[in-house]
């Protein structure tokens, strides 16, 4: 029999044995003699070079060879000859659509094979490969790492995320994020974030990172996000453009804290944050447009000599100034060197090459980012094999070791903030509200049906926020049939939705709930800072994420299953200060 790897360093893991391991793992992207290899641009126009400066989004699908979107893709990467692509989430009526494994990789190696150059296929696996493929292994997000308070988790994570990007044919891991989260209503980092505690985001991002490269069997490229820092705004980026007030002191101590760190981890790529930071650039235009930002603090005062990626350039905090022509061009000025996602990529090759003919750009620029593209995809090996195996992607994607890891996070990540009159454990008799996102997600059902396993009798609605008035009143009303309700609060972070309130009629239904007067305890799955909206209820349990693993174990701690240990990698202000929690240990008999 076969002994299961431990998830935890092995006994011999001595500080030697672990230097040399990740010296190994970082061989792969220390840097190559080998030159690109001269067939892949002896044929190339200038043009061409430019277009391998551009990202584009793809689904993850495998559409049938003689339908427009498989065209359309194609002469993306055969005849307008992009340098690669990036995997997005399709988003229909409210439902977001993960990628099939096997369909993906079987689409990414037709792309591939019609490709002249090798692509560079990135993706957001923050969470691992779960950001964005359909899989059991669901990591918790970020905060919950920090929560957990073990970087050597984070390591562990950043380890399955390289295996698992590998194997799906992904080769650009676009995390971890290296925002510090010191705002309570940034609407688009929050639990993305490791928490507002400089050194603490940095020791899990360079442990993360760490993990990426550990093995030199998954070579992929590392990515720090978002330069200079997202964390202090309160204004989504896909919708308009923030502006982070900080001075150049304040900016030093905070936000750039983690880039220094994942900088002196040799992280391979940094990618922009579409942020105003007049501090800096008193001319109010986005970082990722920032020679000041770009050029003057990040390659030459902090020394980064990787590549330079935007975030996506379709999102508003960009296209609400500018065009994709001029955007393309204003980055590559700043010090940009691969363009992600821009809105019209034929109009931004055409500014681009346009922009050098006319002399408002020089050849040697665009050839400097070309020069890393090229040289990111021969130490990726691409130079000798492109395509991925499709049959060995069962055997290599759900490990038992990264599901019991999902599972271990999100227990030990369970911080307890209040706890009147010692209500949990619960005791006596229960009832139920699961408060869904929105009418098409399946973020609650977890939480429904490990509930009902434990008590069959309790009164369990699983709601969405638009339901009639005369539900939520039914819901509330259920409250005097019990001794205590339970309030399960689903509050992710997502693009375009600018906020990360309560939506619909949950704030009034927690009102009335509140109201009744009976102990109200509030499991916050996601959003950790909803007490400061509801500050009436009796218990308060955050578990920084909305995974099915954090459902899981919300549950179990809610019965006394298992013991809470959490600490707040954040400060709930009014409520709670950074590093706070309650221990609970576990319900004896259990």
């Amino acid at each position: 029999m076969v002994p299961r790897r431990r998830l935890g360093p092995r006994p011999d893991s001595t500080p030697l044995r672990r230097l040399a391991k990740a010296l190994l793992g970082l061989l792969p992207l220390l840097g190559s003699s080998a030159a690109p290899p001269a067939r892949w641009t002896r044929s190339l126009t200038f043009r061409d070079k430019v277009a391998q400066l551009v990202v584009l989004p793809f689904y993850g699908e495998a559409p049938n060879v003689e339908t427009p979107e498989y065209r359309k893709y194609l002469s993306w990467v055969r005849d307008l000859k992009i340098g690669g692509l990036v995997l997005v989430n399709r988003v229909e009526a409210g439902l977001v659509r993960h990628s099939q494994p096997h369909a993906m990789a079987a689409f990414l190696n037709q792309m591939q094979r019609a490709a002249s150059i090798p692509l560079l296929v990135a993706g957001d696996f923050e969470r691992g490969a779960s950001m964005r493929v359909e899989c059991e292994t669901r990591f918790p997000h970020n905060m919950a790492f920090a929560a957990a308070g073990d970087p050597a988790l984070s390591r562990l994570a950043g380890a399955i995320t390289a295996r698992q990007a590998c194997t799906l044919g992904v080769h650009w891991v676009l995390a971890p994020v290296a925002d510090v989260n010191n705002n309570p209503d940034n609407p688009i980092i929050n639990i993305r974030s490791y928490g507002e505690d400089p050194a603490v985001v940095a020791s899990h991002v360079t442990a993360f990172l760490e993990g990426l490269r550990s093995d030199p069997r998954h070579p992929v490229l590392t990515t720090v996000k978002h330069f200079p820092g997202h964390g202090d705004t309160a204004v989504d980026s896909h919708l308009g453009l923030p502006v982070l007030a900080a001075g150049r002191d304040r900016l030093g101590q905070i936000e750039l804290a983690p880039f220094r760190a994942a900088i002196r981890e040799g992280v391979d790529t940094v990618m922009t944050a579409h942020i105003a930071l007049p501090a800096l650039d008193p001319s109010g235009v986005p970082s990722t447009l920032s020679a000041a930002v770009l050029t003057g603090l990040l390659r030459q005062e902090l020394g980064f000599k990787g590549l330079v990626v935007t975030d996506a350039l379709d999102m508003q905090g960009i296209t609400k100034q500018f065009g994709p022509g001029e955007a393309a061009v204003r980055a590559l000025e700043a010090g940009v060197d691969v363009l992600l996602m821009p809105a019209d990529p034929e109009a931004a090759i055409a500014a681009v090459v346009k922009a050098v003919e006319q002399g408002r750009l020089s050849r040697r620029r665009v050839e400097e980012s070309l020069a890393r593209v090229l040289d990111a995809k021969v130490r990726l090996g691409l130079a000798r094999h492109r395509t991925v195996d499709v049959d060995s992607i069962s055997e290599h994607l759900d490990a038992p070791e990264a599901v019991a890891l999902a599972g271990r996070v999100a227990e030990s990540a369970l911080t307890l903030v209040k706890n009147e009159g010692g209500l949990l454990p619960l005791r006596g008799t229960s009832c139920f509200l699961v408060l869904a996102e929105n009418r098409c997600s399946t973020a609650g059902r977890t939480f429904a049906q490990q509930d009902l396993r434990r008590a069959p009798e309790a009164p369990v609605a699983l709601l969405e926020p638009a339901a009639a008035e005369s539900v939520f009143d039914q819901a509330a009303a259920r409250a005097a049939e019990c001794d205590a309700m339970v309030v399960a609060a689903f509050v992710s972070v997502a693009a375009y939705r600018g906020n990360v309130a309560l939506a619909g009629g949950y704030p009034a239904l927690m009102e009335k709930v509140i109201a009744d007067g009976k102990p109200v305890v509030l499991v916050a799955l996601g959003n950790p800072y909803l007490l400061r909206s509801f500050p009436g209820v009796s218990a308060y349990l955050a578990t920084f994420s909305t995974v099915p693993p954090s459902e899981i174990a919300a549950v179990k701690a809610l019965f006394g299953e298992i013991a809470i240990r959490g600490r707040l990698p954040v400060t709930i202000p009014g409520h709670a200060r950074l590093g706070g929690g309650l221990e609970l240990p576990r319900a004896a008999g259990r």
